[in-house]
């Protein structure tokens, strides 16, 4: 467990922000790059401090489920999208969404306020025998295939779909190898489910010949359409997929 503070924060679009966070307990972090999750965790409103676990084995979740909500802090899933260990800093995008927990205390994030992590590792681990790739998410993934393809090495070949909220959210300073093309698909309000835009033109796309490996992530319709779409309409062999629905429209939002 690191316990950290928040040190500044930035909003790159509408519907993004970047809260920087840093302490000296960040040389106990060994920065992977790529999609680096860690558990942050953060205080609910109105609570004075943020009450870290104790233990730093997955018997954290047990501890804190003990805690009276009024003492319990909030846990939720997130990409590192930067670190520099030199300044012992760490950058968590966050896309904003209503009212959700994550994304209040993203907008209500001062310097000096308390917050914690806890590495959960990788999940973007590309086979040797992909000739390219294929990604593709939500806002809830931008910043985790952002982070991919900074890291990515010079060589990678790539077609990637990211849906956004709107226009104002499509980045144009991302950083990528040559080799990878980047669609962005904004919903401009449009009555469409968080996804579906991604969804259509992945199934829509004349894909690029040869074997490749799939990462998609975000609303769960969208992780699971994509990887029935390859496996059922394409022949994409299974283990080449990597899919993950971070949340489910109507029950929760990408925080």
């Amino acid at each position: 467990m690191i316990t950290l503070e928040v040190r500044g924060s930035t909003k790159p679009t509408p519907a993004f922000s970047v809260i920087t966070l840093g302490g000296p307990e960040l040389e106990h972090l060994k920065p992977m790059g790529f999609d680096q999750t860690v558990r942050l965790f953060f205080p609910r409103e109105g609570q004075e401090g943020l009450r870290m676990p104790r233990l730093s084995s997955e018997a954290w979740m047990a501890e804190l489920l003990l805690l009276p909500k009024s003492r319990r802090p909030w846990v939720r899933n997130f990409t590192i999208r930067r670190a520099r260990p030199e300044l012992g800093e760490v950058d968590i995008e966050f896309a904003l969404h209503g009212d959700t927990p994550a994304s209040t205390w993203a907008r209500r994030a001062r310097p000096g306020d308390p917050a914690g992590i806890f590495d959960m590792g990788l999940t973007y681990l590309p086979p040797a025998h992909a000739e390219w790739q294929l990604l593709a998410g939500d806002e809830s993934a931008v910043p985790a295939i952002l982070a991919i393809l900074e890291h990515a090495p010079a060589s990678l070949m790539a077609e990637v779909f990211l849906e956004v909220p709107g226009a104002d959210d499509i980045r144009t300073d991302i950083t990528a190898p040559d080799g990878v093309r980047v669609r962005w698909l904004a919903r401009d309000g449009a009555d469409a489910l968080p996804g579906s835009l991604a969804l259509d033109a992945i199934k829509e796309s004349a894909l690029r010949p040869g074997r490749f490996y799939t990462w998609v992530a975000g609303e769960a319709a969208l992780a699971t359409g994509v990887r029935r779409h390859l496996v059922r309409d394409r022949g994409v062999p299974k283990p080449d997929i990597a899919f993950f629905g971070y949340w489910r429209h109507g029950r929760s939002s990408p925080g």
